[in-house]
């Protein structure tokens, strides 16, 4: 077992302690492994991982499933990036391992000597419980003298009262594996069990042995010799299987007092607004790029390497708002963490600076805003291209569990070859750093109203798909100049949840624009979150290729909702003519 150094006091401990024997098996196919990390920057981005796995017993490698499945899993884990969430990290870990698992299990001849395991994983984070489970383990809490299994059993029972497993790792080439997330509370006891044990105690019979842990029995030791205990009463009850099982208790959970985080957060000052020929630690600011209400963007070059930088500074307004400054903190944290050329890149702060900045990439090029001034009415193979490039880079976030959330042509740069750069990190959601982060959050949208999408405006849920919301908006913009829905910019934020998002046909700004690049711009842009695209390439390839499938649906809607513009047109025609008709027969009389 890890030994963890000496931690803060308000940090995420465990007491642990786990047991496991062979029983009347000729082999223990049962195995469990629990991680505690000795860094506390690892322990705070990663958590505290604890596995148990059974491998099914009509197999000769089901010992080497177990085993490989508790050890690999938690090595790959810890060595997942730190921007991951812990469902994205987890995940891609499992499926891997499955895959595996999957493969060399099938190099045999004998079908059902594959490497095939069960699954249950908790991983302690913050102040979270991320749960990860396929087969007939269990994962139990024990809080408020309560017992409540919180996983399900992937198994049925057959003749004979034989039980058969239907999920398992290995089992198949696709895994399903259930997940949830809950709350943790000071003193909680996780147990985890393999069905040599649960099968064989009842629900009172274990709830009574972790109730008969006392505050003073808390430590490794104790809890080692009640899981042994717990594993003999099974065995006397019984029990023909290997047993295992494995004690978890909350000693102590994060709490950051808001005293704490505003000192965290304001320890640095943040600078006067600079001129031209001002110096900043060992920077010369060479020009003037942007003063706004919310933060100051300025050319400089490094007096050291001659080097041009970008700097970026927060605005004096927001020298006490935590929630301005704990995303102004994220944004060095993506630009750092993420390497890649669509994204910009933001240097390590000066050591020993007292001032609060960012020291970024200098970029080459325009804002896509004023790309778009200098070119109305792009043809649309150059429009394309941008947008094909614009989501690439979104991907890029979206792949590391991010959400940008505010996506707009000031946002982005673009070069004269096209190439895109997002520029702007201060509203993103990151999953990794919302799960342990203390800070307080936004009841407001932090992104500009015009861009995006209903349900972040109106719930402030925002996904990958209110990203594609925000391009599709983009793209319409870049087409024609124009937004496709009515501008909400200068309403207050009450109104413009109370908006009609009314869909504007872009035929009334470019003729020249076939209706299928419309339909694929109004489907992204959709205002119902269920009815966009599913996946951002599906969108970049109906840019390029007809959705026959779309366009017949399109075909069979009403005019007023295939084109309103002409319904109104053919409306005000037949009431023209009618009211002729009448003035008509009125003058004849």
């Amino acid at each position: 077992m890890n030994i963890p150094a000496k931690q803060p006091n308000n940090a995420l401990e465990l007491i642990v302690g786990g047991y496991s024997e062979t029983g009347k098996r000729e082999i223990n196919q049962d195995a469990f492994a629990v991680k505690i990390p000795t860094s506390y920057t690892e322990k705070k981005h990663k958590g505290i991982v604890a596995s148990i796995a059974d491998g099914v017993s009509c197999s000769t490698k089901s010992q080497q499933a177990s085993h490989t499945s508790v050890t690999q899993f938690i090595n790959d884990y810890y060595c997942t990036p730190d921007h991951w969430g812990t469902k994205l990290s987890a995940g891609k870990v499992l499926n891997s391992l499955n895959t595996w698992l999957y493969q060399h299990g099938n190099n045999d001849q004998i079908r059902h000597d594959g490497l095939i395991t069960t699954f249950s994983s908790v991983i302690f984070k913050s102040t979270s419980a991320y749960l990860f489970h396929v087969g007939d383990t269990r994962i139990y809490r024990y809080r408020n003298s309560q017992l409540t299994q919180l996983s399900k059993d992937h198994s049925r029972t057959q003749y004979g009262n034989n039980t058969v497993l239907t999920r398992a790792l290995g089992m198949d080439s696709h895994l399903e594996v259930d997940f949830q997330t809950t709350d943790l509370q000071q003193n909680d006891l996780f147990f985890l069990s393999s069905d040599g044990i649960h099968d064989w105690l009842s629900k009172t019979e274990l709830a009574k042995h972790l109730a008969s842990l006392a505050p003073e029995k808390s430590n490794a030791a104790h809890f080692e010799t009640l899981a042994k205990t717990i594993a003999q009463n099974a065995l006397d009850n019984g029990s023909t299987d290997n047993l295992t099982c494995l004690l978890l208790k909350v000693k102590s959970l994060p709490v950051v007092a808001v005293d704490e985080l505003q000192k965290r957060l304001t320890q640095l000052t943040i600078p006067p607004a600079l001129h031209e020929g001002n110096e900043i630690d060992h920077f010369q600011i060479k020009k003037v790029i942007h003063e706004g209400p919310r933060s100051h963007v300025y050319l400089a070059m490094d007096k050291w390497s001659k080097l041009f930088f970008i700097l970026k500074m927060p605005s004096l307004n927001f020298s006490d708002d935590l929630v301005y400054l704990d995303g102004f903190s994220k944004e060095q944290w993506v630009g750092r963490k993420l390497s890649h050329p669509s994204i910009m890149s933001i240097m390590p702060k000066v050591d020993g600076s007292p001032f609060l900045y960012h020291i970024c990439e200098y970029i080459k090029g325009i804002t896509l805003r004023q790309w778009i001034y200098d070119n109305p009415n792009p043809p649309l193979e150059i429009a394309r291209e941008i947008i094909n490039n614009i989501v690439a880079a979104v991907r890029v976030l979206q792949r590391s569990g991010m959400v940008h959330r505010d996506l707009k042509p000031e946002n982005i740069m673009i070069s004269n070859d096209k190439k895109i750069t997002i520029i702007d990190f201060g509203t993103i959601k990151i999953d990794s750093l919302n799960e342990i982060s203390m800070a307080p959050t936004s009841e407001q949208p932090l992104g500009a109203t015009d861009y995006i999408a209903p349900e972040y405006l109106n719930e402030g849920f925002a996904s990958s798909a209110s990203d594609l919301f925000s391009i599709a908006v983009i793209a319409y913009e870049l087409l024609t100049g124009h937004l496709p829905y009515k501008s909400l910019n200068s309403q207050s934020l009450s109104r413009a949840r109370k908006a009609q998002w009314k869909y504007r046909p872009i035929k009334q700004f470019r003729a020249d624009i076939p209706d299928w690049i419309d339909l694929t711009l109004q489907t992204a842009a959709h205002p119902v979150l269920a009815q966009r695209y599913n996946a951002m390439s599906e969108f970049t390839q109906d840019l390029y290729t007809p959705n026959t499938k779309m366009l017949r649906s399109r075909e069979h809607a009403p005019l007023l909702e295939r084109n309103p513009v002409k319904f109104w047109q053919i409306l005000s025609t037949l009431l023209f003519f009618t009211a002729l008709i009448e003035l008509t027969l009125l003058l004849g009389d």
